[in-house]
Parts: C-alpha cells; structure tokens; sequence
C-alpha cells in the first residue's frame, strides 16, 4: 500500500545522464514504498517509470490526450485527460512534493504551480536557483531531500 506518491517532472527528451538519474530516482521511490506521478509520456518521464516498474513500483501517468495508450510502456495507471499542458497542474497537485528532473518551460510551469500550490520542490539540473526550491546536484542529493520532506512513517 502507497502512503505517498511523489510528482516527478522533467524533459521531454534528454541526455543519457538525464536518463540516468531519472530512472535511479524512479527506482529508489519504488524501492521506498512511494509511487510516482508524472505525464506519462518520454524523456525524464519515462526513465522514472522504468526505474519504479523495475523495482516492483507503481507509476501513474497523467496525460495531455484523450488515449490512455499514449502513456509510456512503464505506466501502470494511466489517466487520459484531453487537456494538453493543462494537465500539468494534475501532475503538481496530485504529489506529496515535486522533483523536477532537468526540462524546459513545460517544468518551469509545473514547478511554478508546485509553489503556487505551497508545495516543496526538488530541482536536479535547471531551475534549481528559483526562490522555494530546494536544489540538488545528484540522485543522492534527492534522496537525503525526499527522506526529509517525507512525513512520519507509522
């Protein structure tokens, strides 16, 4: 049973360092009881899925169109939406916290609404020097931040 679930954003396409992260991020929320919620589709979103698929983890995929078969191979729960970059406000406001993995001005957006929405923000890469957001050089960086920003497991 899931007691949290985590939005992780990022870009659309990324470097193979990117990548990297991404699915060891994935894996290590898996690994640590927490799903994660994204847009379903490629890039940083995709390499997270498979980081949290592989290690047994749940992956839900909130996605810009109206066909839930757009959502990457590693989505267990995808949720079709017909609502385009509207949807990244779902993405935001469905997570305990936001890790932003890399990206351009689509993750700006979501980690502009993650703020909004008094929510703490992770940043790996850009977007780490934005007032309320708590900046991380590497993987091992978000786990110590997501381990601190985690309630009280009971």
């Amino acid at each position: 049973m899931y007691k949290n679930q985590i939005s992780i954003v990022g870009a659309g396409e990324c470097s193979f360092q990117i990548a990297d992260w991404a699915h060891e991020i994935g894996n290590y929320l898996a690994e640590n009881g927490i799903r994660i919620i994204c847009g379903g589709l490629s890039g940083v979103m995709h390499y997270a899925c498979k980081g949290a698929y592989e290690a047994g983890g749940e992956t839900m995929g909130i996605l810009p169109g109206p066909e839930t078969s757009a959502a990457n191979q590693y989505v267990t729960h995808p949720i079709a939406t017909d609502l385009g970059q509207m949807r990244n406000y779902l993405v935001v406001l469905n997570g305990l916290f936001t890790i932003a993995i890399s990206g351009g001005y689509g993750t700006l957006s979501e980690v502009a609404m993650a703020c909004k929405l008094g929510k703490k923000v992770i940043a790996l890469g850009e977007w780490d020097n934005l007032p309320g957001v708590e900046p991380a050089k590497g993987p091992e960086d978000v786990f110590k931040l997501v381990h601190s920003l985690l309630p009280n497991r009971t």
